[in-house]
């Protein structure tokens, strides 16, 4: 567990500033490191640690090895009246897909719905910093997103699917809406990663061993488990269809590994769904009423052991509120390596699926 003794208490500028000077040493341009570090910064102070700095070495790596194409050609192609895909060329994931969503917006609110699926990028985070943008813009969203095989199918002894998550958001009232964004494996392969920097075991009802034994320890881990068993390994099905199938890009056990080799550029495919709720009925009322589902969850009694009924996703906003006014606290190892002159010390390069 991380004591006064492994942990550095920081601020988010400063984290910043280290996050985007290191991706800039890495060899990506300023303006793509800048938008990076806003989401790894943001993944930190949500408390989703495991998407947040403990990333940026191996983003660095894999940048100073060609990797991430440094230079994308963007492009958006509309194939629809509501429907597009947005090129990414393999450029840095945040990037390209935070640079997307003006062109989503857009077409959602001329048409009332768009679908747009973003293809060909490096791996793009957490959804529910895009969504809550999307949010903010009085629109409903949905993302699914693919990621590298690592998940025993249910009934199955061999990983295919990868954690593939998937992510709602919708506006209230208020000045935050309501995100929620999950994997649909019982954790996410982040979190495994969080455990090993940290030195924490796991619940044995996140992953298995190589023989396929509910297993503890994070440097053990073989496969993740879906939530729910057939429930989320269809889940899985789902977003795999509509973030690789219906993008044209590879799919299942052929979805590019994290780690096999970071000089090959990686094709992953995400997908978004956007609805104007007002073209359902008045924006004001839609928004009104998310509110007050919101106050009817609070106000419901809590069951022993809880003090409180917090909707989906409330604690990641509570967790940010935090992080504005204490601090966030990282890894010392973390910040000893962003404060080094290395690109990386530590190499990804052509481990399994399951390495650090």
């Amino acid at each position: 567990m991380l004591t006064e003794e492994t942990k550095v208490n920081i601020t988010a500028e400063r984290l910043h500033k280290l996050i985007k000077d290191k991706l800039v040493l890495a060899g990506l341009p300023e303006e793509q490191a800048e938008e990076t570090s806003n989401h790894l910064v943001y993944a930190d102070m949500i408390g989703v640690h495991s998407h947040g700095a403990v990333r940026v070495e191996y983003y660095s790596e894999r940048i100073s090895k060609g990797g991430i194409n440094t230079n994308p050609q963007l492009e958006f192609e509309q194939t629809g009246p509501s429907t597009a895909i947005y090129h990414g060329d393999n450029g840095q994931g945040h990037f390209v897909v935070n640079k997307s969503l003006e062109d989503v917006i857009r077409l959602a609110k001329e048409s009332g719905v768009a679908v747009v699926g973003i293809s060909r990028v490096g791996h793009t985070g957490t959804l529910s910093y895009y969504l809550r943008k999307i949010a903010k813009q009085d629109l409903i969203g949905i993302a699914v997103t693919q990621s590298d095989p690592m998940v025993v199918p249910y009934g199955g002894a061999e990983v295919y699917y990868g954690t593939n998550p998937i992510a709602f958001s919708a506006p209230t009232a208020g000045n935050d809406p309501i995100v929620f964004d999950m994997a649909t494996t019982v954790q996410a392969w982040g979190k495994i990663l969080d455990a090993r920097s940290k030195g924490n075991e796991i619940p044995d009802t996140w992953a298995v061993d190589a023989s396929g034994t509910p297993t503890t320890d994070p440097h053990n881990v073989a496969g993740l488990v879906p939530i729910a068993g057939p429930k989320g390994y269809g889940l899985m099905m789902m977003v795999d269809i509509l973030a690789g199938v219906l993008l044209g890009l590879p799919f299942g056990s052929s979805v590019s590994s994290m780690y096999h080799d970071l000089s090959e550029k990686r094709n992953l495919g995400q997908t978004f769904i956007v609805i104007d709720p007002s073209r359902f009925r008045d924006i004001e009322a839609f928004k009104n009423d998310i509110t007050q589902t919101i106050d009817e969850l609070h106000n419901i009694p809590t069951a022993p052991g809880f003090d409180q009924v917090y909707y989906p996703g409330e604690l990641s906003l509570i967790a940010m509120e935090k992080s504005q006014n204490e601090g966030i606290d990282i890894p010392k190892s973390i910040i000893d390596y962003l404060e080094s002159n290395e690109i990386f010390i530590n190499s990804s390069d052509h481990k399994g699926i399951f390495a650090d």
